[in-house]
């Protein structure tokens, strides 16, 4: 199995953002362009999280999404204020490959249950975002709603349940880790991983090579997803996939 690496293009009022911790969001380009540019450097996938949830975002959203599909060659993954299996439908019929789904399947489990069976498991993936209780324990809660609420559930059960009700995929997000560029959460990734068999993409904290590797060979992830690190050229996805080739990773080149 080849690892993917996916860059994620977090949008607000049509523009490109990104922050630490959820907060602090700044303005990071256009996504259309940026979009073309991460086409041409090798990325696997290309995940677009739209962050504001009113109907004038939505609106603006799909638009950004028909435009980028005509710009692209690789899948590209939607997700953000999904709330319904409509939703899900509307961002697959306007070229999205995959759609993410977060909070909503918090609220409604169903929805999971409901889109893998209508559309495919291969066309959901569900996002947990991931908050560590204390320091002590490697236990974890998850936490919906752009990390405002705390829902106490654990996250390691969460991620079996999910995989029960159809998910094809787990975007696993360390809330503690976002945007800090000090690794992706290992025991977080190795506490999933090990109990269940759908792919997991590893999500928050990436800052050098190592902790691409680290997440793939000690962590298990299937996909690695970035942000700040590829948006600002601190690293290039090609070196990333050099880097891992010598490792004895395979990745598409």
């Amino acid at each position: 199995m080849n690892i993917r690496v996916i860059p994620c293009l977090d949008i607000k009022d049509g523009r490109v953002v990104k922050g630490v911790q959820f907060t602090d969001l700044k303005d990071a380009g256009d996504p259309v362009e940026i979009a073309k540019a991460y086409d041409k450097a090798g990325a696997d996938e290309l995940f677009l999280l739209n962050v504001m949830s009113s109907n004038e975002s939505k609106s603006t959203f799909k638009e950004i999404i028909k435009k980028i599909v005509n710009e692209i060659s690789i899948p590209l993954i939607a997700g953000g204020g999904v709330k319904n299996f409509q939703d899900v439908n509307d961002l697959l019929n306007i070229g999205a490959s995959k759609v993410v789904i977060s909070s909503a399947v918090f609220k409604n489990p169903q929805l999971i249950s409901q889109v893998a069976s209508k559309l495919g498991s291969q066309s959901i993936i569900v996002a947990i975002d991931a908050k560590k209780i204390n320091s002590q324990e490697n236990k974890w809660s998850v936490v919906v709603d752009s990390g405002k609420t705390n829902t106490h559930m654990d996250v390691i059960q969460w991620a079996m349940d999910v995989q029960k009700m159809g998910a094809g995929e787990i975007l696993l997000t360390s809330i503690d880790k976002d945007g800090t560029k000090t690794g992706y959460d290992i025991p977080l990734l190795k506490a999933v991983t090990k109990q269940i068999s759908i792919p997991v993409i590893a999500s928050g904290g990436a800052g050098k090579l190592e902790h691409f590797y680290d997440a793939i060979n000690e962590g298990s992830a299937s996909a690695l997803l970035a942000a700040s690190l590829f948006h600002f050229k601190v690293m290039e996805i090609r070196q990333l996939k050099s880097y891992l080739l010598e490792k004895g990773i395979k990745v598409i080149i």
